[in-house]
């Protein structure tokens, strides 16, 4: 390898992300006027180029690739419209000139390297492994990618430190802004290369420099083999028909900086890992995630205010005022008293702190503590609320019409557009009402991307059928990295109205990319995803939730399969809990499956399901409820299931049901948990009256009872509604009795047993249990007695007081 050739080569060091680097490199290729530019970059992406200088391509984009052998893994090189190696490209296309990407295919990049994935999660989807261009984080690669790694917030640490936190020794980014009597690396960065105005050679050598500084801090294992195979395709490329004067090479610094220095190892190319099958593409990006990849390139803390300062031909001072302009106007729309006056004031500070810390133009820093000191009277609250989205902006971009998209991309933008959905990436919320064929199509829509795990929509809340309100059962996962809470499919198909909380984020784009291989269409899709849930499934409420998630998908091919497995499954199952989960379903099909177009499975269908599987979850009643309380709680949650399907299903055999909870009453091989639970079932359900539950109660805590037994048993049919059984007085003559004889010593085991009961009774249930404790006892006359008996004396205590009190005003009034 001539690596006295590769230096001489027009070598320009960049960051990624940073203004001046692609202001000072377009002067610079203006000043060398190169035959080719050869660019750090996926080397299979160049066929990409013509798409991204598009006319009709609007930074921020990326190039995605991504594994296509089914693998769960991806990556992204962003590209805003300051960012260097965008500028070099489209310099080139400008100029006619040759433009190449040279660095490691997409395919090597998602390989493990060294037999570990060097990769993290994610944050839009954590079941997908991403890795960065970068690889590891932990592992710096170009001067100001320290590899701070990226906090809930999407910011990094403040110094620009190593990956790890618990670091012992301070990274060169931090000594080299401590050196410098900066706060951050950020900081030294804006204040040493991205403010000042350089010429482009004084910066080139100036970064190559401090690139050779610290390029060597760490383990950079892959980016030297990276360093060989970028060194080894700009040398073939060249030739012998280009002269070193007549190429350009675009590169992070840190790879200048090591042909610059001749410090490449060819045999380390051999130390890459094998490509594997993959695909690239160009998909839009935005402003929101480029600041979330603080710990990847420069200027990502706030790609607004850079990209006014590169719109600005580099003039930080018209990008400050800029922000400064933007703020005030917020302040004032929400009704703070902002006046032109107080924004001179913010800049004039701000430029002033940048000449006391030896900066050339104001950054950052200067901004913010500006603008709390002058327009937020020292409160720093509306800073952080309001300039910080007016700095990081919310951009999204475009990728021109050449590109295409694949046939999902297609399917949910045309959607998106149609239905006018949220296209930023900021969430926003929205209500469908299900009784609306318009909005019961959203809902399908959205429900099919949440089936297919395509991040885009996530719950913010919900109001059922038969409630009043809507529901606090929100979740925030969503699709912009709140944490997300699902509801279960019955209850999902009940909805009156659904609240959504939707956000477009490069993630989504990613995701519908990636689930092509699993077909055309997001039914296509959504259905393949089901159909392997269902392959997965082993009884039947598991096949019955997939059947729901078919409905609210409308997807009849997975609908059909799912009840055929409902019925297979049924046949043979002899858990409880599943088949009562079954009844649930069903239950739920039949009452609101025809605003989801259950059509197509036959309303017959499933109320022959549900006849049939009802019937074999009440003959599996006494088997389920045998064993611990550990054991039987499913069963529990499982009797309470047949019971509200009983009394809301006309075609199910009610009269089995209530015979077998009546066989559970009166059953000592059961749970006594499980025994109570159906004794105030059907008391409330009056299948057994006052009189009946009261002699049930009686015998069941009677003195011939074990207590622990007796309180498991209290604590099973005071689950169910406690209100309306403490507020019968023959129940709670039993309850006092029982309480009453238990033996001392045996007190102190049922304790624990009575405690669980009675926690489930309220302020207003331990009042009418009071109540009735006190009737029973007949105490209520003797306290009234005792009462009357007390104010009787009283008075003629205060008689007494009052005569002597007299006869003290008396004696005074004869000494005065």
């Amino acid at each position: 390898m001539d690596l006295d050739r590769l230096a001489a080569v027009h070598l320009f060091p960049v960051r990624h992300h940073s203004p001046r680097s692609s202001a000072t490199l377009r002067a610079y290729l203006d000043e060398v006027r190169p035959k080719a530019i050869f660019v750090e970059g996926p080397s299979d992406a160049t066929p990409l180029l013509d798409a991204l200088v598009d006319p009709k391509t609007v930074p921020p984009v990326a190039i995605l690739g991504y594994r296509t052998d089914g693998a769960p893994a991806s990556s992204l090189w962003p590209f805003a419209a300051y960012s260097p190696e965008y500028v070099a490209v489209k310099w080139a296309f400008e100029h006619g000139v040759r433009v190449e990407l040279i660095d490691i295919p997409v395919g090597t990049t998602l390989a493990p390297f060294d037999g570990a994935l060097v990769g993290h999660d994610d944050a839009d989807d954590p079941g997908r492994h991403e890795r960065e261009i970068d690889a590891d984080r932990g592992e710096p690669d170009e001067p100001g990618e320290p590899g701070g790694q990226a906090d809930d917030d999407g910011e990094a640490d403040d110094g620009g430190g190593p990956a790890s936190a618990d670091a012992a020794q301070e990274s060169i980014y931090e000594a080299c802004a401590r050196a410098r009597g900066f706060r951050s690396f950020e900081e030294f960065w804006e204040a040493s290369f991205e403010a000042p105005r350089y010429d482009p050679q004084p910066f080139r050598e100036a970064l190559l420099a401090y690139a050779d500084l610290v390029r060597g801090d760490g383990d950079r294992l892959v980016h030297r083999a990276r360093d060989a195979y970028m060194a080894r395709s700009i040398l073939e490329r060249m030739g012998p028909d280009l002269a070193p004067h007549e190429v350009a090479a675009v590169l992070g610094a840190a790879h200048a900086a090591a042909f610059a220095a001749r410090d490449v190892d060819p045999a380390l190319e051999a130390r890459l890992p094998a490509p594997v099958p993959c695909a690239v593409t160009l998909i839009p990006f935005s402003f929101p995630r480029l600041s979330e990849q603080l710990g990847y390139g420069a200027g990502n803390r706030a790609p607004q205010y850079y990209q006014r300062a590169h719109d600005a031909g580099g003039d930080f001072r018209r990008a400050t005022l800029e922000v400064l302009i933007d703020f005030t106007e917020h302040l004032r729309l929400r009704g703070f008293m902002a006046s032109l006056a107080d924004t001179i004031e913010a800049f004039r500070l701000a430029v002033s702190l940048a000449e006391l810390r030896g900066k050339a133009e104001p950054g950052l820093d200067e901004v913010r503590e500006a603008t709390i000191a002058t327009m937020c009277r020292g409160d720093a609250t509306h800073v952080d609320g309001f300039l910080w989205p007016a700095v990081i902006g919310r951009n999204v971009g475009r990728v021109g019409g050449s590109i295409g998209k694949n046939s999902l991309q297609e399917e949910f933008w045309r959607e998106v557009r149609e239905r006018r959905l949220p296209a930023t990436d900021a969430p926003e919320s929205f209500r469908l009402s299900l009784t609306n064929e318009v909005e019961v199509g959203t809902s399908v829509l959205l429900h099919r991307l949440r089936i297919a795990k395509i991040p885009y929509a996530a719950y913010a809340g919900t109001r059922a059928a038969g409630r009043g309100g809507a529901g606090a059962r929100g979740q925030r996962r969503g699709p912009s990295g709140t944490a997300a809470q699902e509801l279960p499919p019955d209850e999902l198909l009940r909805q009156l109205s659904e609240t959504w909380e939707a956000q477009w984020t490069p993630a989504t784009d990613v995701a519908l990319v990636e689930k092509i291989v699993l077909g055309d269409t997001l039914e296509q899709v959504a259905t393949r995803l089901l159909e392997e849930d269902l392959a997965a499934c082993h009884t039947t409420g598991e096949a019955a939730d997939v059947l729901l998630n078919a409905v609210l998908a409308s997807s009849a091919r997975a609908a059909a399969a799912a009840l055929e497995a409902c019925d297979r499954f049924a046949t043979g199952d002899s858990d409880l809990p599943s088949l009562a989960r079954a009844c649930r379903a069903f239950a739920g099909l039949a009452s609101f499956g025809s605003s989801r177009s259950l059509s197509s499975l036959g309303d017959g269908v499933i109320a022959t399901m549900l006849e049939k599987t009802f019937a074999r979850a009440v003959l599996r009643v006494h088997g389920g409820c045998t064993g611990s309380d550990e054991a039987v709680a499913p069963a529990k949650e499982a009797l309470r299931t047949l019971h509200d399907v009983a009394l809301s299903q006309p075609i199910v055999d009610r009269a089995a049901w209530f015979e077998a909870a009546r066989a559970l009453v009166d059953s000592d091989a059961v749970n006594p948990t499980a025994s109570g639970l159906a004794c105030g079932l059907l008391y409330l359900a009056q299948i057994i009256d006052d009189a009946e539950v009261a002699r049930i109660v009686g015998l069941r805590l009677g003195s011939a009872a074990p207590p622990e037994a007796a309180a498991s048993f209290l604590a099973g049919f005071l689950e169910v509604n406690a209100l309306v059984l403490v507020k019968s007085r023959p129940v709670v003559e039993a309850l006092d009795a029982f309480l009453g004889g238990i033996p001392p010593e045996r007190f102190k085991d049922t304790l624990p047993v009575l405690r669980r009961a009675f926690a489930a009774l309220g302020a207003t249930e331990r009042r009418y249990l009071l109540e009735n404790v006190l009737a029973a006892r007949k105490l209520g006359d003797k306290a009234r007695a005792a009462q009357a008996v007390l104010l009787e004396k009283d008075r003629e205590k205060l008689k007494e007081m009052s005569e002597d009190l007299s006869q003290a005003m008396d004696d005074l009034d004869d000494l005065l």
